[in-house]
């Protein structure tokens, strides 16, 4: 089962890195498989350290993935690094192992220190609409373009119907962002 995080990492720096990510847990650890090349990837195995964010704010997912800030940064409890001001709750994790792997290294993280920092109100069909856009716009140049637009039809039922403001912000970024992408594709195609 994969869970939608975000992930806050440093850079050599300290420079945050802030992205969504997808997790999965083998006992109490967690593991996060990052594509090669990635921010992130380069991050964790260079401070050792992450922290796994746990949001209900789709707009901090869509921000990530339109180079847009909809948060801010507070200093971690127990390592060298930040997590979201705003958060359910966020988890500092430390490197234990790394599983290599042509494309998509598995990372062995242990927890160090988590903290609850407000309940979690229920499930919203929009943010999970939202958060459905923000995968499928990861991969805008892996999947086809009648797949992601097909997904996105289907997808703009729950946000007609379910969607507060947050939700229908984080969506306009994520459509822009579809639609910037595939006029840029067309562009190329025409030179």
């Amino acid at each position: 089962m994969i869970f939608e995080v975000i992930i806050t990492t440093i850079n050599a720096d300290g420079i945050p890195h802030v992205t969504p990510f997808g997790v999965s847990y083998e006992g109490e650890n967690v593991l996060i498989s990052p594509y090669k090349p990635s921010t992130t990837l380069d991050n964790i195995l260079a401070s050792k350290e992450a922290v796994m964010n746990i949001s209900d704010d789709v707009r901090v997912f869509a921000a990530a993935l339109t180079n847009r800030q909809a948060c801010s940064l507070k200093q971690a409890n127990k390592i060298k690094g930040f997590r979201l001001a705003d958060c359910l709750q966020h988890v500092e994790l430390a490197l234990i192992e790394k599983r290599d792997d042509a494309v998509r290294p598995q990372l062995v993280m242990k927890k160090i220190y988590a903290e609850c920092h407000r309940y979690f109100n229920g499930f919203n069909r929009a943010q999970a609409a939202v958060i459905e856009l923000a995968v499928l716009v990861s991969r805008l140049p892996m999947l086809p373009r009648d797949k992601i637009l097909a997904e996105m039809h289907y997808l703009q039922i729950a946000i007609d119907r379910t969607a507060g403001e947050n939700e229908l912000l984080a969506w306009s970024w994520l459509v822009d962002k579809v639609h910037q992408f595939y006029a840029q594709a067309q562009n190329r195609e025409q030179i």
